[in-house]
C-alpha cells in the first residue's frame, strides 16, 4: 500500500462562501461561432441562463458589424431580452457610437476592452495602448454621466499571441488607467490560455502591491491548456470573488490564433459547488441550456461537465432536459 500524503492544514481555508459568476457566453462565446444564431435563439439562451440563476451576464457587443458579423443584431438582442429584477445585464462598447447604441437599447451597464499588449491592441482595436486609454476615458466619462456602470476587460494578461510574455508593469498600467477613469471592476483575461497557478499569484500580488483592491478584480480564463480551473482556485484563495465563464465553454479570440474557448460555466459551477462554495446557479438547469445550445450550433461544446452529463444520460436512456 502507498502511504497517504498528509494534507496541509487549512489547504482551502481561504475559499469564499460564495462566488459571483459573470456569464460571457452570449457575447464572447457567440462572436466566434461560424453558425450565427437568430435573434430569438440568442434571447432564449440569455433568458435561459438567467432562469438557471445567472445574475451577471454580457448580452452582446455594440461594435461595427463589419468587425463582428455574428453580433450585428446587437440592438435587437439587447432590446428584446426581458430584464429580470436583481440581474445585471452588460454589453461591450468600443466607442461613443457604440455607447449611443447601447443607450438606445436601454443598457444600464457597459464594458470596455483593451489589452496589456501594444501589438494586440493594434490588431484588435487598431489603436495603441495610449490611444485606447484616451478613447475609453471619453467613453467611460460619458457612460457614467448617463448613469451607467462600466466594467473593464484587460486581455493578454498572462501572454500575448504576438508579443509572448507581457510584463507586470504593462498589466498594472492598463488596469490602473481603467480604474482611474471610473471603471468599477477589472476582468483579467488569459486570452490564449497560457496562465499557470503561480503566474496567477504573481499577477494578483503585483496588482495588490500597486494599490488595486481585490474587490475591483475578476478573473477571465481560457482553457486552452487545461489550467483554467486550477488558476481560478488560486485566484479565489487569494481573495478574488468574481469569475468570468461561458456556457458550454464557448469562445476564443479571433485575434489570437489557436486560442480555445473560455472556461465553461458548468465546469466552474460544478467545481465550486463540490468545494462548498455557492454560486446561486442551478447546475441541472444550466447544463440543460448548454445541451440545447450544442444542438443549435450543431457541434460538440468543450465543456467537460456537459460531456460527462450527456454520457451519463445516454447510459441511463434519459433525456438531458
Amino acid at each position: 500500500m502507498h502511504a497517504r500524503a498528509a494534507r496541509a492544514p487549512g489547504l482551502f481555508a481561504a475559499l469564499p462562501a460564495e462566488v459571483s459568476i459573470f456569464e460571457v457566453g452570449p457575447r464572447d462565446g457567440l462572436q466566434n461561432e461560424s453558425t450565427i444564431l437568430p435573434v430569438e435563439k440568442k434571447v432564449e439562451l440569455i433568458e435561459g441562463l438567467v432562469d438557471a440563476g445567472i445574475k451577471r451576464i454580457e448580452l452582446t457587443s455594440f461594435v461595427n458589424p463589419r468587425w463582428i458579423p455574428a453580433l450585428a443584431d446587437h440592438m435587437e438582442v439587447a432590446a428584446r431580452v426581458r430584464r429580470k429584477p436583481g440581474v445585471s445585464y452588460s454589453a461591450l462598447v468600443p466607442n461613443l457610437r457604440g455607447l449611443d447604441s447601447a443607450t438606445r437599447a436601454g443598457m444600464q451597464e457597459i464594458a470596455v476592452f483593451m489589452a496589456a499588449s501594444q501589438t494586440h491592441n493594434r490588431k484588435n482595436i487598431n489603436k495603441s495602448t495610449e490611444e485606447a486609454l484616451a478613447t475609453y476615458r471619453e467613453v467611460v466619462h460619458e457612460a457614467r454621466a448617463r448613469g451607467m456602470s462600466v466594467r473593464g476587460y484587460v486581455s493578454t494578461v498572462y501572454g500575448c499571441p504576438y508579443e509572448g510574455s507581457i510584463s507586470l508593469d504593462s498589466v498594472v498600467r492598463v488596469a490602473s488607467g481603467l480604474l482611474e477613469m471610473g471603471v468599477y471592476e477589472i476582468s483579467l483575461g488569459d486570452t490564449i490560455g497560457v496562465g499557470t497557478p503561480r503566474q496567477v499569484e504573481y499577477i494578483l500580488d503585483g496588482l495588490l502591491a500597486a494599490g488595486i483592491g481585490l474587490e475591483q478584480l475578476a478573473v477571465h480564463f481560457h482553457d486552452t491548456r487545461g489550467t483554467a480551473l486550477a488558476n481560478i482556485t488560486v485566484a479565489l484563495q487569494l481573495g478574488v470573488r468574481t469569475v468570468d465563464s461561458a456556457v458550454g465553454g464557448l469562445g476564443g479570440c479571433p485575434y489570437a490564433p489557436g486560442a480555445s474557448g473560455n472556461v465553461a460555466t458548468e465546469d466552474v459551477v460544478y467545481m465550486l459547488h463540490g468545494m462548498g462554495v455557492q454560486t446561486g446557479v442551478d447546475l441541472d438547469r444550466l447544463v440543460s441550456v448548454s445541451a440545447g445550445l450544442s444542438g443549435q450550433l450543431a457541434r460538440e461544446l468543450p465543456s467537460k461537465y456537459l460531456k460527462a452529463h450527456l454520457g451519463h444520460c445516454a447510459r441511463l436512456g434519459r433525456s438531458v432536459t
